[in-house]
């Protein structure tokens, strides 16, 4: 009995064969972050790992409809989490571990000749600034780093009623949209989590934002939660995706259509 096969995602690499690789050219490669990690009392550990593979999936998916040669490779699960390690399974890689595992990497895309890199990092405790200070001049790579939680600030308060630091209102939308099944549910529908309250610290100077720490989980908050996920729903997560992919999928299109002339990116 014949079967036929459903055409591979073109863009999606964990789900390609290599004869369907070696049927295209790709220009950008896109390496989702992650990290795994308690996000309160209600969300899976692999919240950020799940927000990498189905925000970079429909990422790409939109560039490549729009012509974009890109790649979405498979997220990386871990990151650091030096300042969660009173939580268990928190599981940490140093920064400078991260490092050398992106820069092997990058080295195996360069290798193939792709040189145009976008790392979509899922997880405030990648702090990947640094790396991309550090790279430049050692590699051929053109990097590009994007938080994509960064990307929504202007419209954030649009979308979203509370703040959300971490398993708040936006991550707890985004779960409701696209893994509900994993979200658990108080019997009136409502997340069981906590209100994601954090404690201030007894420096002023530290809570306007203009000396930093780094800020240890187990003191912060009460279950790893800072932000109120009591508001969340579907439709918000929905609406966020939304506007992740017009804004992150016309970037991609925009950078596979870019010639690496001596004036990039400029």
């Amino acid at each position: 009995m014949e079967t036929s096969a459903l055409s591979p995602q073109p863009w999606k690499l964990c789900d390609l064969t290599y004869a369907a690789v070696r049927q295209h050219r790709y220009e950008v490669a896109v390496l989702p972050l992650g990290a795994t990690e308690p996000h309160n009392l209600h969300l899976p550990y692999s919240m950020d790992t799940r927000e990498g593979d189905v925000i970079g999936d429909k990422v790409c998916e939109a560039a490549w409809q729009r012509g974009a040669k890109v790649i979405l490779l498979p997220t990386i699960p871990y990151g650091t989490e030096t300042n969660l390690r009173a939580f268990p399974f928190a599981m940490n890689l140093h920064p400078s571990t991260l490092y050398a595992v992106l820069a092997d990497l990058i080295e195996s895309l360069t290798h193939q000749g792709i040189m145009k890199i976008v790392l979509l990092n899922s997880h405030g405790g990648n702090d990947l600034k640094g790396f991309l200070r550090e790279m430049y001049g050692q590699s051929p790579a053109k990097l590009f780093l994007c938080n994509w939680y960064a990307s929504i600030r202007d419209v954030y308060h649009q979308i979203f009623e509370a703040p959300d630091d971490h398993a708040g209102e936006m991550e707890t939308s985004l779960a409701l949209a696209y893994w509900p099944e994993l979200v658990a549910l108080r019997p009136d529908g409502s997340p069981d989590a906590d209100s994601g309250r954090t404690r201030p610290s007894r420096f002023e100077a530290v809570n306007l934002g203009w000396v930093s720490i780094t800020r240890p989980w187990h003191l912060l908050t009460a279950n790893a939660g800072a932000g109120n996920p009591h508001r969340a729903s579907a439709a918000k997560g929905r609406r966020l995706m939304e506007v992740l992919v017009q804004r992150i999928g016309s970037f991609l299109v925009e950078l596979s259509q870019s010639p690496l002339d001596e004036k990039f990116p400029f």
